[in-house]
């Protein structure tokens, strides 16, 4: 009987995580789940912020964009926007870009540039959120 899962997350940069895990935990639309070998067939949403996964017993912390997952037997796929390992976010370049997304959103852009500007400004909140709660935990 198998102890881990297969997880592997796809970015448009590629395959950007693939390991053996015990337990995925991430926010979907109706609450934050918790995924362990042997779980049920799933497909679901999964909703940008902090993901954790934990591997030979220690916690590992992604931030994680919006996607979409998908668990089968002892695999879990998830396709997303972004994935970033607590430890390699860099703090002083998600605030720069969180600032500048800011300072944008007060131009006069069009609906199409806002939309783009929130989802950079989104993307770097997620990581900001994830590396300062990482580094006061």
């Amino acid at each position: 009987m198998a102890k881990t899962l297969n997880l592997q997350i796809v970015t448009p940069e590629g395959l950007t995580y693939s390991q053996e895990v015990e337990i995925v935990v991430l926010r979907a639309p109706d609450g934050q789940i918790g995924i362990l070998p042997h779980h049920i067939p799933l497909m679901t949403q999964m909703l940008r912020g902090e993901m954790m996964v934990r591997k030979e017993g220690r916690a590992q912390f992604l931030a994680v964009g919006e996607g979409l997952v998908e668990v089968t037997g002892d695999s879990v796929s998830i396709l997303t926007d972004m994935a970033i390992e607590a430890e390699n976010i860099d703090e002083a370049k998600a605030e720069e870009a969180r600032q500048r997304a800011a300072a944008r959103l007060r131009e006069k852009i069009s609906a199409e540039e806002v939309a783009s500007v929130n989802a950079s400004l989104a993307r770097s909140l997620a990581q900001l959120h994830v590396k300062r709660r990482r580094r006061t935990a």
